[in-house]
């Protein structure tokens, strides 16, 4: 292949370039037009003269393999690409504005800030690991915003898809990322864990929270293996306006092993948007590093952790669920709360990194005042969410793995849908009081969730009603 001298106005296959806006070491971004196409364009050309970086050029492979098969709103529209056997080239939708690099000059942030960003950002994660693919390079530049503020992650060269050749493994036995955010499984080689990208998450939200990086910005493979058995100074150690919710989050995401991780960026984006929910542990109140005793250990067992376990993103997803479940506290019968508790048990059995979130609706009046006290002067709020826990309590859950909360809201089932997608919901458990002809005719709440949620509904019966 001869080169092409890429200058303003060539053409290639159609594609017009005008501006370059950024060349680095890897590849070189254009912006590009094409006739009859009012779509903002970006093309990526990679590096290919002398000094570029083998890595460079298997990684732009990867990226034109990973990115046709992506959808939706949290990562860039691709739009076409050319074979390296004439000019390489990815084209895709040019977005708006600067990276999310732009705010760590600001930081620390407040933490609501901090929060919302990183509810975003495990929101789009989330998303990317249910279409198979481990990032693998989360960091701030690689995560830029929509006009709305919905968070769209890009450049996929380090990227692993569960259903694609890895070349990269298959080719470099050498850590693959940026020193900052990689993993302690990516440091031993191990690239299909997408709780990987959680740690990195970790990283940033520990950058916008604090100023500062939890490890460093090691160069070398030595310093990067510290981070095996060494862990960071906590949040409130560096920034005292750090609230505790916000530091359980944080070193939550940065713990060594991946097993005492969240399960899925799901669950982080769960916490963000309710902190006053995430329950607290002893990492909450840390304001000092691990002591000898504990980094000790540590680092023995990372002496014989050449090779972990190999597994994929669905199958985590699959282990880490959120589970909805859907109890009309006001007028379900006891036998029906029974019988969705079972149901309930016997699913969180099965799966024993699922979260349960127990949810209620409030009805409320479309028009007129509402009663915030019931006929005793109790606070109705409070009487339902006391009646959850209490439905709760013999299922003998740890508190980090369950949630309650109630939905004020005229249409319950237009209320439990809402939630289940704002928060990611793999599975909704839901009541139904039984059939009537009024009841068959309107349309009950549970058939309104079956047909609207996008997820995987199970209804439970309350037990001698007809089908």
């Amino acid at each position: 292949m001869a080169a092409i001298r890429l200058e303003p106005g060539l053409v290639v296959d159609g594609f017009t370039l005008v501006e370059r806006l950024h060349r680095g070491g890897m590849a070189a971004l254009w912006h590009v037009t094409r006739e009859g196409d009012s779509t903002s364009m970006l093309m990526k050309v990679p590096r290919l003269g002398d000094g570029s970086d083998p890595a460079g050029i298997v990684g732009f492979e990867v990226e034109q393999m990973i990115m046709p098969k992506l959808s939706g709103v949290h990562v860039p529209k691709f739009i076409a690409s050319g074979d390296f056997s004439e000019q390489p080239y990815i084209v895709m939708e040019q977005l708006p504005g600067d990276s999310l690099r732009a705010r760590l000059a600001d930081a620390p942030l407040p933490p609501e800030e901090v929060a919302k960003i990183g509810a975003e950002v495990a929101t789009a994660l989330h998303d990317l690991h249910r279409q198979h693919v481990i990032h693998l390079d989360l960091k701030p530049s690689n995560v830029m915003f929509r006009p709305d503020g919905t968070a769209v992650l890009i450049d996929y060269g380090l990227a692993r898809h569960d259903q694609l050749p890895d070349l990269l493994e298959e080719e470099f036995r050498l850590p693959m990322g940026t020193g900052p955010y990689i993993s302690p499984e990516q440091v031993l080689h191990i690239r299909n864990d997408p709780r990987s990208d959680l740690f990195a998450l970790g990283v940033l939200l520990y950058h916008l929270a604090t100023g500062e990086r939890p490890l460093g910005n090691p160069s070398g493979v030595r310093g990067l293996k510290r981070r095996l058995w060494r862990d960071p100074i906590p949040p409130r150690a560096i920034n005292p306006k750090v609230p505790p919710w916000l530091q359980e989050v944080i070193l939550h995401c940065l713990e060594v092993n991946p097993d005492a991780r969240y399960g899925t960026a799901a669950q982080v984006a769960f916490d963000l948007h309710a902190p006053e929910q995430v329950q607290l542990t002893a990492r909450a109140d840390k304001m000092q590093r691990d002591g000898l005793g504990t980094v000790l250990k540590r680092w023995m067992r990372a002496v014989g952790r050449e090779e972990l376990p190999r597994q994929s993103a669905a199958v985590q997803l699959a282990r880490a669920p959120i589970v909805m479940m859907a109890l009309d506290v006001a007028n379900g019968s006891e036998a029906l709360a029974e019988t969705l508790r079972t149901v309930t048990r016997r699913l969180l059995e099965t799966q024993t990194g699922a979260r349960l979130a127990c949810v209620t609706v409030q009805r409320t009046n479309r028009i007129a005042m509402d009663d915030v006290v019931d006929k005793q002067g109790r606070n109705i709020h409070v009487q339902h969410l006391v009646k959850l826990k209490h439905w709760a309590r013999p299922l003998e859950l740890p508190a980090d793995r369950i949630t309650y909360h109630v939905l004020e809201a005229p249409d319950p089932a237009a209320a439990i849908v809402e939630f289940a997608r704002f928060n990611a919901v793999d599975h909704i458990v839901i009541g139904s009081r039984g059939s009537s002809v009024l009841r068959r005719y309107l349309g009950s709440v549970s058939s309104q969730v079956v047909a609207q949620a996008d997820c995987t509904v199970t209804v439970v019966k309350n037990p001698g009603t007809e089908s």
